[in-house]
């Protein structure tokens, strides 16, 4: 009994190692993975050594300025990304047969959805599902599924990756609005074509073509070059601009709601919008995952009818 309990202990050790190992390499940085994983460094650098000496290679070089996985270090990370996988994998088939589910699970989203809304819901989740571990990671920037080694990526738009499963959310779009004091200063535009001689507030979302503004109308699809003197890359502030006075937006219809009903925003070309559905988005061999299909589910649930629930009917006009 002592040698087996041994060597279970052993074994978990091992996949903690790699767990860690996979960690380093994806962030580039013992630091940075010491603290997502709450280790101190000085544990992580001894535990990297220790399955460099069980392995026999070296798994990372190490500079004053950064850390690069070795070329024995990628053919390792290959196998550990396996082995974790096809762990989890096994643990995912009998989660049916367990009353909780349990694990990390890793997940990414833009900044305005995942603070205003994917953060508060996974916080009821992990309400339901106390032994879950959830690592959430807001980004400005469209997520590498596989290379960054997260589960689920809950976007907005087209899903354009052969290799990742799609699963609608919430039926969405973007629509042009900007304040009845702006409106009333520089004109109603009646055509998509006068938005190029108006003021536009630019967001550049994680994947949005920067300055070019696409919609759906009457007429079918059309593109118009739009500019303007200020721009960010988080929508709550070309929302407060817009409200401020200062030009014409296009944002999801959920980012403005409560703006449209306050009557501080006005539809401009309300004929024109623009598909903007949210989509959880996960990798082909993790899409039997119990845990993420629970997660992908209660995600849906939540963002149509939940508290925290995109608001896309009912306003302005959509």
């Amino acid at each position: 009994m002592e040698n087996q309990n041994a060597l279970t202990a052993s074994n978990e050790s091992f996949l903690r190692d790699l767990q860690l190992f996979c960690n380093i390499a994806r962030r580039g940085s013992f630091v940075a993975a010491s603290t997502e994983m709450g280790l101190s460094p000085s544990h992580v650098s001894k535990r990297i050594a220790m399955l460099e000496v069980s392995l026999g290679v070296k798994l990372f070089q190490r500079t004053t300025r950064r850390v690069r996985v070795t070329s024995d270090g990628e053919a390792a990370l290959q196998w550990a990304q396996k082995i974790l996988d096809d762990v989890q994998g096994m643990a995912d088939a009998f989660a049916d047969r367990r009353t909780e589910l349990r694990g990390l699970l890793r997940i990414s989203t833009s900044l305005r959805l995942g603070r205003k809304h994917v953060s508060p819901i996974l916080a009821l989740l992990r309400q339901r599902h106390p032994n879950l571990e959830i690592w959430l990671e807001l980004l400005d920037r469209r997520a590498d599924l596989v290379g960054e080694n997260f589960d689920i990526d809950v976007r907005v738009g087209e899903v354009h990756e052969p290799h990742l499963i799609a699963h609608k959310m919430v039926e969405s779009a973007r629509i042009l609005c900007a304040s009845p004091e702006y409106l009333e200063r520089r004109g109603l535009p009646r055509e998509l074509a006068e938005l190029a001689q108006h003021d536009c507030l630019l967001f550049r979302g994680r994947d949005d073509r920067f300055g070019v503004w696409r919609l759906s109308g009457p007429d079918g699809e059309k593109s118009v070059k739009v500019t303007g003197t200020v721009a960010s890359n988080l929508s709550d502030i070309v929302v407060q601009w817009a409200r401020d006075g200062y030009g014409v937006v296009m944002v999801s219809i959920w980012d403005v709601a409560e703006s449209l009903r306050a009557g501080e925003l006005v539809r401009v070309l309300p004929e024109y919008m623009q598909s903007a559905d949210v989509w959880a988005v996960t990798a082909e061999r993790l899409s039997s995952s119990a845990k993420i299909q629970v997660c992908i589910e209660f995600l849906r649930e939540q963002l149509t009818s939940g508290p925290y629930a995109l608001v896309t009917r009912g306003v302005g006009g959509f």
